[in-house]
This record gives structure tokens, sequence and C-alpha cells, in this order.
């Protein structure tokens, strides 16, 4: 869509959906100004404009510059339309914020769902078509998560294939960039774009999207784990992830039902600890100036890592590259692993529960042992909620989860779909 295009949806549905913290009119122009647009989480530094971080006090007041995934896209002629709503310092699934407020996901204008975080601002501005992609980061699932909750594509890729600089921290060992989209193809060129080697983190690519694209997936060999091994997922759920197994068998691949050497779940709390502890360390003199005008389950969360030692942490980290070992060897017999992105589908604002994290009870893993995944909808529940599923590949295999992503989606039969904003307009 072109700028103006999108100012206008924006300026239409966007005083009641509330993806937008700052929305930039006229956009921030690409080189050659004809490219898509695109939007900005509120964790990454755009030069002049202040970085909130979900926070009310600013996390940068006036970056320098921009951050190395916004100045990529502006290079290949995208336009930035504006920065997203992110959960405080990107510490939580739900997509909540108790410091300046939570975005509405599309999907029902009469009762206000989570969004899925912590990207969750990137999400509903996609699902709404306020742009054609967004930036968004992802530590446990924050790409992911509000993607499925939300109806849209997200894209992680694993370490070191997108540059951290310019993106604000909540755990330097888990933390990757990714893309949300409406398509498999969007995202995957929007990935393309920030991809390739800097001086922050990432050493590798750049990654080729239309070869992704354009490959075979057919006779490839995938896991799908077994509902019976995923623990406690809404039926809902549970019903439409079993019926995408079977329209994916009907791109010629091989799905085996299959449990893994390492359960999904074992991934979630070593991943919370380094999240927890790196987290403290990098937010501790923060949180003790501006707890009292923070998101106090953020607060929370953030000082359950003073209980973690570095002693204690260098530990994680070896028994983490020692997991790693093991998941990847045994991932190695596979082209992809299935399950639901999160399982349940988006609850009432009003109903979440602070004190548990179920959402990203699958997605965590992909961070953990440092694998790209992405989760691309498979349907909706009978309330109209959309359900994610979620694709895993093996390290370093962007390209593998992308045409896995891509022949998925052309059989999903959600062919585009988009919520009724009705309800939203101004």
């Amino acid at each position: 869509m072109t700028p103006d295009e999108a100012l206008a949806r924006i300026r239409r549905y966007d005083g009641r959906l509330k993806a937008f913290v700052r929305v930039f009119d006229p956009p921030l122009a690409g080189e050659d100004g004809d490219g898509p647009t695109f939007a900005v989480k509120d964790l990454m530094d755009v030069e002049g404009v202040p970085t909130g971080g979900g926070a009310q006090v600013p996390v940068e007041p006036n970056p320098p510059c921009h951050a190395a995934v916004v100045t990529r896209l502006l290079q290949a002629g995208w336009s930035a339309i504006g920065k997203t709503h992110t959960v405080e310092l990107a510490y939580g699934g739900w997509g909540t914020n108790r410091a300046v407020g939570a975005p509405w996901n599309p999907w029902d204008a009469a009762t206000h769902r989570a969004p899925g975080g912590s990207s969750s601002g990137s999400a509903v501005a996609v699902a709404a078509g306020l742009c054609d992609a967004a930036l968004g980061s992802d530590t446990g699932g924050s790409v992911r998560i509000p993607a499925a909750l939300c109806g849209v594509v997200g894209l992680k890729p694993g370490r070191g294939l997108v540059s951290l600089r310019g993106v604000h921290p909540l755990s330097p060992a888990l933390d990757t960039v990714g893309a949300l989209a409406r398509s498999v193809a969007t995202a995957a060129r929007m990935l393309a774009i920030i991809s390739g080697p800097d001086d922050a983190a990432a050493e590798r690519g750049p990654f080729d999207a239309e070869a992704a694209l354009s490959a075979d997936a057919r006779g490839r060999r995938l896991a799908a784990i077994p509902l019976a091994d995923l623990g406690d997922v809404d039926p809902e759920v549970a019903r439409l992830y079993e019926a995408a197994i079977d329209r994916f068998r009907s791109t010629g691949v091989e799905i085996d039902m299959v449990t893994p050497a390492r359960s999904l779940e074992q991934s979630f709390g070593p991943n919370g600890m380094l999240m927890a502890g790196e987290g403290w360390r990098i937010w501790r003199d923060r949180i003790e100036r501006h707890s009292d005008v923070m998101d106090p389950w953020i607060v929370r969360r953030f000082r359950a890592g003073r209980s973690f030692s570095d002693r204690q942490i260098e530990a994680a980290h070896a028994r983490r590259a020692e997991d790693q070992d093991e998941f990847h060897a045994w991932m190695g017999q596979f082209d992809g692993l299935l399950s639901p992105t999160c399982p349940i589908p988006a609850p009432p604002l009003d109903e979440v529960d602070e004190t548990i994290s179920p959402l990203s009870r699958l997605t965590r893993a992909a961070n953990y042992l440092d694998l790209p995944g992405v989760s691309v909808p498979c349907g909706l529940t009978s309330q109209g909620l959309p359900v994610g599923l979620q694709i895993l590949g093996r390290p370093r295999d962007e390209a593998g989860v992308v045409t896995l992503a891509a022949a998925f989606e052309a059989v999903s039969g959600w062919d585009g779909r988009s919520p009724d904003l009705s309800g939203f307009e101004a």
C-alpha cells in the first residue's frame, strides 16, 4: 500500500485499535519512495524520535541514529509510517501494558482481547491492514505469539542473521529481530532486507528470500508433536492443529507424529531464567529509579532476576550449549518441527493471569535452542479468533522454514483473510 493509504487507514481505525504510539506524518520515505510501508516496534531506535520501550519514561529520549534494521529498510525503498506499542521493555507475552496501555486485538471489536506480546502493536497494525509489514523482536516468542493471536505471519530468524544495533535488549543471549506480515512472502522479503552481517551480533547472511520462496517442499520430512505430548491445549486449538497437519500433508511433505528428544516445555524455565537474570543486570538502575511509574508485573519479573548469581547464569549458559547440541543432533533427521504456536486463543484482557505465561509455553524453545521459526495462520475458532501453526527449523535454516511456511500457506485455506474492522471505525 502507499504511505497515503496507510495513513488514511490509521486515521480511520487506530483511534480504538491503538496499535501505534507515534505516527509519522509524513512518513519516513525510503530512498526511492515506492516500496512497501512498515511499522517499527517501539523498542527500536528511529533517529530523533524518542524510543519509548512501552514505558512512561523513554528508554532513549533522542536516538542519534536509526536502528540498523530501520536503515536497511529505508535504503531498500520501504517507508516507515510509525512506531508501535510494545509490552514494557518487551518482557511479557500477553500484550498487556499497565504503564501506557495495550492495543486491541482486531478480531473482536466487542471485547478487548489480548493481542499477544511483546510485539503487540506490530501484529495489530499488520492484521488491521495499517501497514504492509512490521518489525518485532523475539526473545521468547514475542514475534510469533502476537502473530498467532492476531492472525498474521510472524517470522523469527536464528541468532546472527539480523543486526541488533539500535534495538534495546531484554536478554542479549536470546534476543532476535523478526518480521510480521500478512503473507509468508512479505515477511521473507523483509527478513532478506534486514539480514546480513554488521558489528552488532550479526555475522551471517544475507538471506535469499526468493530462493527460499521458490524452493520445492515436496519430499521434505517433518516431525509433528502429538497432542498427548503438548500438555494442556484448548480443544479448538487442538482441532485446528490436527486439521493443519492433514492439509500440510497434501503439499507432498512427509509428516511423522514424533515426541522430540527434549519437549518444547523443557526450555521454558531455563529461557525464563536467562531473561530475568540478564534483563535485571541491564535494566536494574532504571527499575530502581522508575519502578513507581512502571507496570508492576514487569517490575516483578525483572526483580526475580536478582536471585540469580553470576555463577548461576554462567552455568545456565553452559547447560544451554549442551541442550542445544542434544536437540540439534535430534533435529538433524527432520526438515521442520510442528506444533501449535500458542496453546490457547486470545483471551479477554480482563481475564489475563499475569502470574502465568501459557502463550510462550511452546515458543521459548526456539530462542533457548537457537532455532529459526515461524507462526502461520491455520484457522479460526468458533468464536472467530485466529490460531497459529508454529514451524521450527534446523539451526540456521531460515530458508527451509520459509519454504515450508509458504507451502503450508498455499493449502491452509487462510487465503489472506482479515478481521472485520467496522466496529473500530473512528
